[in-house]
């Protein structure tokens, strides 16, 4: 992009032009990272904590993720193994307080919202910071941020 500044050229006044600058453009738009979510859980519903908590476990329905970037609005997690979650977005704000909110079906025996607050890790780090999201009411949820290079900090 170019812009207007005084440029003197040989054999003539001050003239007022566009010609080229040193000056670095304007921000290009908010910057972003890719961040992998890993959530260490059952991947299968206790029977018990089913039998127990019905209708919080049908509302809660598959393991998923509730980002702050995307109005909190629920994404599925996939299974990564017997004891693992996963979830991946490549359009995490960097610099700034994030916020999720993981819901488990086999948590709505410690929560009757099934919102976890353990076993949650972003790019290799443990979220430990417990924040409030909203989602039925107040729920628990954890914060972090993250770097244009992935770096989180909990």
């Amino acid at each position: 992009m170019s812009f207007l500044k005084r440029c003197v050229l040989p054999g003539t006044m001050l003239l007022l032009t566009a010609c080229g600058s040193d000056e670095p453009a304007g921000p290009s738009g908010p910057s972003v990272a890719t961040v992998q979510f890993v959530y260490v859980a059952a991947t299968e519903i206790d029977p018990a904590v089913a039998q127990q908590f019905p209708n919080c476990v049908q509302g809660v329905g598959q393991t998923h993720i509730h980002p702050g970037w995307a109005n909190f609005g629920r994404f599925d997690m996939q299974v990564a193994g017997a004891n693992r979650w996963e979830m991946t977005f490549q359009n995490v704000p960097t610099d700034d307080e994030q916020r999720i909110r993981i819901s488990d079906p086999n948590v709505c025996a410690q929560n009757p919202t099934g919102a976890s607050t353990q076993g949650v890790m972003a790019n290799g780090v443990t979220l430990t910071r417990v924040v409030d999201t909203p989602g039925s009411g107040i729920e628990p949820g954890l914060a972090f941020s993250v770097t244009s290079d992935g770096i989180v900090t909990p």
